[in-house]
């Protein structure tokens, strides 16, 4: 009996300490916050458009943004961060990425991409974003500091289905909840092509089925015009209003923003026909696309360029998509997108990989993209892509300050991220890829 007062009377203390302990770091957080951080003595690429990197400067950092820039002195009582031989770049952003929705993939009940349905513009990635998840410090550590957390079974980069998954949320990679998290809850709609394929997969019989082309046609198109419909509808609510709040449809409702222009449509398409027929439908709709993907993109350069038609890209690092395509075909096509006048960003379209982000950019410099675009397609370029451009992308006064100090190129897998700064406090860079590491390189030896 004593003991299981003993036990209880621990127990109960251990959850006080653990809670005393949330309180002060809290407590210690919210002090960070508003104190003043001064960077000093580094290299500082602003990225601004025509600007020289500031060979050695500060940036004062003060309640979340970025304050004084340049040949600036301390203020008194800032907490100081000697950055002698070390770069600063803006934080890097991940254009497309499930972080937070997704902890183990073979594990259901840590997934939490999609709903049930294929019509859901309603639905926001942000209520189920997990602020605890591992990934987050994984790829805070290698200088992702925010990132945009799309919904659906985007199947590693790109297909899975068809349908309206849902809208896109754009959150710091640091906070304790959510809410400390948001930048922008609603950032995009979320929506899967329909693919024109003859061959299709029967989940009752857990088998793959072969049908027709001209079977495979008028599923398409039977697809595509259930979602002109959709939009239809949408507008006709947009249109009448909300005389009537019983008759609330918060369906048509979450599209109104896309029917007046104000919210992309993230478009998931790769093959070339498919690309066409989402580039057609949306100048047909008047609204406006992003396409996510593009693994075919460069065989409808042209289109894409005089359609003003920005894509994110999915990884470059991967095996080509079809046998006989070139085996440098991931590699080369951001270099040619670019080269013919088409806005280029970089995405993982993942959880676990989104800390490769830099390396999928810096691998298409080898192919043909140059390092300038590069760096500009995981800052600066998403930032615009989702109206984030007054606050994130450059190092300005006034920004917020998401920022990374590093020694040399990030976009180079031997360089070292020193420092990170998410929303204007500095963020550890311990994560469990790191714990693991020190652990088992600390295993005692056999003797």
């Amino acid at each position: 009996m004593n003991s299981e007062r003993t036990s209880k009377t621990a127990a109960t203390a251990g959850l006080l300490a653990a809670a005393f302990g949330l309180a002060a770091a809290a407590d210690a957080r919210a002090g960070q916050q508003e104190g003043a951080w001064v960077i000093e003595n580094a290299r500082i690429h602003t990225l601004v458009e025509g600007a020289d990197p500031i060979e050695s400067g500060s940036i004062v950092i003060r309640d979340g943004r970025i304050v004084e820039i340049g040949e600036v002195s301390a203020p008194e009582g800032a907490t100081v961060v000697d950055a002698s031989g070390l770069d600063v770049f803006p934080g890097l952003m991940d254009s497309v990425s499930q972080l937070g929705l997704t902890e183990i993939g073979a594990i259901a009940a840590t997934v939490d991409t999609a709903e049930l349905g294929e019509m859901n513009p309603h639905l926001k990635a942000a209520t189920a974003i997990h602020p605890a998840s591992e990934h987050l410090p994984v790829a805070r550590a290698n200088g992702i500091t925010h990132a945009v957390v799309a919904p659906g079974r985007l199947g590693g980069f790109g297909g899975g289905g068809s349908g309206i998954s849902g809208q896109a949320s754009i959150v710091h990679l640091d906070g304790w909840t959510v809410e400390e998290m948001d930048i922008e809850a609603g950032a995009g709609m979320v929506l899967s092509w329909p693919t024109l394929s003859t061959r299709s997969f029967n989940p009752a019989t857990f088998q793959p089925e072969r049908r027709s082309f001209r079977e495979a046609q008028e599923a398409y198109d039977k697809a595509v015009a259930e979602l002109g419909e959709v939009l239809a509808a949408a507008r006709r609510y947009h249109e009448a209003g909300s005389a009537d709040s019983r008759r609330r449809d918060v369906r048509l409702e979450a599209l109104s923003p896309v029917i007046r222009g104000e919210m992309p449509l993230l478009i998931l398409a790769n093959r070339a026909r498919e690309i066409r027929g989402a580039v057609e439908f949306t100048k047909e709709q008047g609204v406006r696309m992003i396409l996510l993907g593009g693994a075919e993109a460069w065989e409808v350069t042209d289109l894409l360029a005089e359609e003003d038609i920005p894509v994110i890209l999915g990884p470059t690092q991967r095996l080509p998509g079809h046998e006989d395509d070139p085996y440098d075909r991931p590699f080369t096509t951001p270099g040619e997108l670019h080269a013919a006048g088409v806005t280029v960003a970089f995405a993982t379209f993942g959880s676990s990989n989104s800390r490769l982000l830099p390396y999928e950019a810096g691998h298409a410099v080898g192919y043909g993209l140059p390092q300038d675009a590069a760096i500009r397609a995981i800052t600066t370029v998403p930032a615009q892509l989702f109206g984030l451009e007054e606050d994130f992308g450059t190092l300005e006064e006034g920004k917020v300050a998401n920022l990374i100090v590093v020694n040399g190129d990030p976009l180079e897998i031997r360089t070292e991220v020193h420092h990170v700064f998410v929303n204007g406090v500095r963020v550890p860079l311990d994560n469990r890829h790191l714990r693991l590491y020190n652990e088992y390189r600390n295993r005692p030896r056999p003797r």
